[in-house]
């Protein structure tokens, strides 16, 4: 018997969520056949079976949360006798509430949909959802667990609607007032006809009831686990870096004349295509050879800088989940044809979260292309634990003066947000200096290619 635990992967990676499993008990498999798919902070991934053999029991339902270490699956040889359905292994909730320690730490990272909040006037109890399955212990954060047992709250008595039928505080609030005792299973509703989606947030919960408050009605709807992730990365990045934003612009017209010309020569072939980024990309990389302060990281534990010696540049990619930033390597090494295929590719992947971990993880700059959406100028947030990040915008007809005469030019705003604690403002400018230099000149930037 083999018992396969939730592996390490490194990059900060603590926690994930089990989207499907590709296999049931009683399955035979495989070595290194996938066998569950798992969404991380970086990607939805496969994870392959460990051996080959019988299915013996899966711990965890769809939907649930798993951390590095648990042991998600069991493995046995042939001939062996899977768990039975009926019995499934606690849920990782129930074995980690037991201990103290661990109660402080998943007490204080409960997510967002289960934090209390303090409202006024009437609340409806929202619709329960599906009890834990074979009549297994009740779901709930060890936060829920403590604060049921202050209560005087049997969580057996409450109905769940947390996700994936969790119990949350809420939940044991309405036990203890009597609106919240047992209620009868129903189906979720899908979304109400008109109501749209919003980002970040699955579509059958945008159908949860409105709650009354003394401002008006309010809906709660429980944020997806990458949305979740992007806002403890945003979050630990402002924390973490001094962020001072510097903004240029640059007068591009004989870079878009360049690259119509590139383009229609790389697109013949029908199956490519050619964007300015992989120019904006090759301007970024000269750049950053000449301020190689821009292409490291701070540790600052250590007190040292690591500078960089390979180019692997991130890309941020608006997706209906939210951003992903896919990172295309060693990009001084690939001419700009190589670097147009591969955008392409990874932002279709990224955008169906189908890229591996290994292209979303090691990036040393990041360019954010918001110019398609439009704006005139933002301060992007960086992309830990780079020290700068490239924001790149609209390029629009403006009147400028050359040689003495008013003519119409194209032109474009850029920013550069950079660690004030290793970079200072003189560099900031200095290294947006050259990337407007190389912009508004593409044959010297043809030169040093």
């Amino acid at each position: 018997m083999f018992e396969f635990k939730f592996p390490d992967v490194g990059e900060g990676i603590h926690e994930g969520v089990i989207v499907a499993w590709l296999v049931k008990a009683g399955d035979t498999v495989r070595m290194d056949q996938p066998f569950v798919k798992v969404e991380t902070d970086k990607a939805v991934v496969d994870l392959p079976a460990p051996k080959g053999g019988v299915v013996l029991a899966l711990h965890f339902t769809q939907g649930a949360t798993i951390r590095v270490g648990d042991v998600i699956a069991t493995f046995g040889e042939a001939g062996e006798a899977p768990v039975p359905a009926a019995a499934p292994a606690p849920p990782a909730e129930a074995v980690r509430a037991e201990s103290p320690l661990a109660l402080g730490f998943d007490g204080r990272m409960a997510s967002l949909s289960e934090a209390p909040m303090q409202v006024t006037g009437t609340h409806p109890a929202p619709s329960p959802a599906a009890p834990p399955p074979g009549g297994g212990k009740p779901i709930a954060t060890p936060h829920t667990r403590a604060y049921a047992r202050k209560r005087g709250v049997e969580l057996s008595a409450c109905v769940p609607t947390g996700k994936n039928g969790r119990v949350t505080d809420e939940d044991v609030d309405r036990a203890l007032s009597g609106t919240g005792m047992a209620a009868p299973q129903i189906e979720e509703p899908g979304p109400r006809a008109g109501v749209p989606v919003p980002e970040g947030v699955s579509a059958p919960q945008v159908a949860a009831p409105l709650e009354m408050t003394d401002a008006g009605p309010v809906e709660r709807v429980a944020v997806t686990h990458l949305r979740k992730v992007i806002a403890q990365a945003m979050a630990l990045s402002a924390r973490t870096s001094a962020h001072v934003t510097h903004v240029d612009e640059a007068d591009v017209t004989d870079l878009v004349s360049s690259y119509r010309r590139m383009k229609a020569h790389v697109e013949k072939d029908g199956t490519t295509r050619f964007s300015l980024m992989p120019l904006f990309m090759k301007a970024a990389v000269t750049v950053l050879k000449d301020h190689p302060l821009f292409n490291a990281s701070y540790d600052e534990a250590a007190g040292q800088i690591v500078f960089k010696r390979y180019f692997h540049i991130g890309v941020a990619v608006d997706t209906p989940e939210g951003l992903i930033v896919p990172v295309v390597r060693d990009a001084d090494k690939k001419d700009m044809v190589t670097l147009a295929r591969e955008l392409a590719d990874m932002a279709a992947r990224a955008r169906e979260r189908r890229l591996t971990l290994d292209e979303l993880r090691g990036g040393s700059f990041t360019l954010t292309n918001i110019g398609a959406i439009g704006g005139l100028m933002a301060t992007p947030i960086i992309h830990q634990p780079e020290l700068a990040i490239c924001g790149l915008f609209a390029i629009k007809d403006k009147p400028a003066v050359v040689d003495g005469q008013v003519v119409p030019r194209k032109i474009m705003n850029l920013s550069i947000t950079f660690d004030h604690r290793v970079i200072d403002g003189a560099q900031g400018a200095r290294f947006m200096r050259d990337l407007v230099e190389l912009l508004q000149h593409p044959e010297l930037l043809m030169a040093r290619m």
